[in-house]
């Protein structure tokens, strides 16, 4: 039983330091807007009949 038990806080631990990271990515990074293009081809505007 205590491997059981030392298993499930050793789990518990890491989800926890993943959440708190994911958490921290959220609060303190800010994403950059950039334009975006994209060319078209003129045979997918225009296709043959």
């Amino acid at each position: 039983m205590p491997t059981l038990f030392r298993f499930i806080i050793t789990l518990a631990v890491l989800a926890g330091i993943v959440y708190g990271a994911m958490f921290a990515l959220v609060i303190f990074v800010e994403p950059r807007q950039a334009e975006l293009s994209v060319r078209i081809p003129a045979e997918k505007l225009l296709p043959k009949k």
